[in-house]
């Protein structure tokens, strides 16, 4: 089967030529894909959050070959593969970066170790296997070669796999941890949409959130107009998942916090 669309994501950054020689590799190689470009400023080395960037994006995309490198551990004996989704195939490092959005893509049907020369460039650096087997990986597969022609087998159960975030829901209390802050500053929890339903929260009510030992008050709302200016709203994202944001402003830059930091919300019953 041969794919239209190649998606790309990386921690590359904008400012160097990486991003542009791999989608050159893939031109030379395939011609005819059109890439999609869903991020390339992931933070470096940030693998967690490059899977949760590539996780949110699949479901919108067309059919295609997904293209992703967040890669610290590039260079050494960590594993480059291919997965087969129920719809589509993901190519990058195996270090937990692929696996969600294939679980989003209907789930992990079989895996297969970049090992073929064949489907590589002829010489290989230690450091920037995006453009040395990566992308040709990515090329060849949209052309239409098979998975199966580029290594051995990988049992899927050995692939792996980021811990997964923890969410407790009791009566009016959700705890959870940061699972994303976006350029505006709103900050996705693990929870989801089902979790901020079960903790009984109410539109229009009052909410307490508290990050890292810094709290305030908040509304519980559906879009950010709902706080006012300059407030702050706890409500159900685009992508279902439970957030903080203030309305007009940053929820980052007011609260601070990282990706994995626990948070609390307490709502008014």
């Amino acid at each position: 089967m041969s794919y239209d669309w190649i998606s790309f994501t990386t921690d590359y950054g904008i400012d160097d030529g990486f991003v542009g020689i791999c989608e050159g590799v893939i031109a030379r190689i395939a011609g005819g894909p059109r890439v999609i470009h869903i991020s390339h400023t992931v933070p470096p080395q940030d693998v967690r959050r490059g899977a949760s960037v590539l996780a949110q994006a699949v479901p919108y995309l067309p059919p295609a070959v997904h293209l992703a490198v967040v890669d610290p551990g590039v260079g050494t004996d960590r594993r480059g593969v291919v997965l087969v989704a129920a719809e589509g195939v993901l190519v990058g490092p195996d270090n937990g970066l692929l696996v969600p959005a294939a679980e989003v893509l209907g789930g992990v049907r079989a895996a297969y170790e970049l090992a073929e020369p064949t489907y590589r460039l002829s010489t290989v650096s230690a450091t920037f296997h995006g453009r040395d087997v990566f992308a040709p990986a990515a090329a060849h597969l949209a052309a239409g070669v098979t998975p199966e022609h580029f290594g051995p087998a990988v049992d899927p159960a050995t692939l792996v796999r980021l811990p997964e975030p923890e969410t407790t829901v009791e009566p009016g209390k959700l705890t959870t941890e940061i699972q994303y802050i976006d350029t505006f500053g709103n900050i996705q929890l693990a929870a989801t949409g089902a979790d901020f339903d079960a903790c009984g929260a109410n539109l229009g009510a009052m909410a307490h959130a508290n990050i890292n030992g810094r709290s305030a008050n908040a509304t519980v709302g559906r879009t950010f107009d709902d706080a006012g200016p300059e407030g702050l709203i706890v409500y159900v994202d685009s992508s279902g998942r439970v957030a903080l944001a203030i309305n007009e402003g940053s929820a980052a830059r007011e609260f601070g916090g990282s990706v994995g930091d626990p948070v609390w919300v307490l709502f008014a019953r």
